[in-house]
């Protein structure tokens, strides 16, 4: 089930409607192979623009999703815009329906996965949620190289393992989750789909809230969480200024 793909500042965009994915999800529940999805969005494509390592990361990936209305724009009407927190919710009910088992690994507050779990569970009653991490604190170096408590990770690793779930949502923030999922997922026998979900987990749990629909429809939600969150204005400028320019920068060269 190949995709056609629409490359931007070298990253490799799938031009899947949301329906497409599943169904591709689907396909991959069914095998026997490991599959990496990812929600590229302008910020990240800035990161990766600087970071070789992250590029290569995401373009290893089986899916990769457009997440923002940044890429939607340069990348043409071929792209269908999916958010990573509906496209996760629409993983968690395809679990769900075919009684396949998640497991939840983030960097955030227990509070928060305890949260999480509830609010799945009240979403999709018979939902299989086989273990949870949380705290778990990486940083990455200059070069990109990811850093961690080696001791931790493996143990974190050995859970998984004995949890043996098929679907793994992993919340690091861009860059530390994708390249997590990509280094460590061979090691990981029994997943079939590692999701990198940025702040999914906050939106689903409820500690954060979304842009309302029209905003998120007229893809200003840049806009909701500056306003909740005036730190975030550095990214914020990624997406809406740099991001554009590097863009433009690329298509005339």
């Amino acid at each position: 089930m190949l995709s056609e793909k629409k490359s931007l500042l070298g990253i490799q965009i799938d031009t899947v409607s949301k329906e497409e994915a599943l169904q591709k999800a689907r396909v991959f529940l069914r095998g026997s192979g490991q599959h990496m999805i990812f929600t590229p969005n302008p910020e990240m494509l800035v990161a990766a623009n600087t970071d070789a390592y992250f590029q290569d990361v995401l373009n290893a990936a089986d899916i990769n999703l457009c997440d923002g209305v940044g890429l939607l724009l340069f990348a043409g009407h071929s792209v269908s815009r999916i958010a990573g927190v509906d496209f996760m919710t629409e993983l968690l009910r395809l679990a769900e329906d075919m009684n396949k088992k998640v497991y939840f690994l983030g960097s955030g507050q227990t509070k928060t996965i305890d949260a999480l779990k509830k609010n799945v569970v009240l979403q999709f009653p018979n939902i299989r949620i086989v273990g949870e991490h949380i705290g778990h604190l990486i940083s990455q170096s200059e070069t990109g190289q990811l850093r961690y408590d080696t001791s931790e990770n493996d143990d974190i690793v050995q859970d998984i393992i004995l949890a043996a779930p098929d679907m793994l949502f992993v919340a690091f923030g861009h860059g530390k989750q994708e390249k997590w999922i990509y280094e460590q997922l061979p090691d990981l026998p029994s997943v079939k789909i590692a999701m990198g979900v940025g702040g999914a987990f906050d939106f689903l749990a409820g500690t954060q809230k979304r842009a309302p629909k029209l905003l998120q429809s007229l893809g200003l939600e840049w806009l909701w969480r500056l306003a909740l969150e005036p730190k975030r204005i550095k990214r914020i400028l990624n997406a809406v200024v740099v991001f554009p320019w590097y863009v433009l920068k690329d298509k005339l060269q």
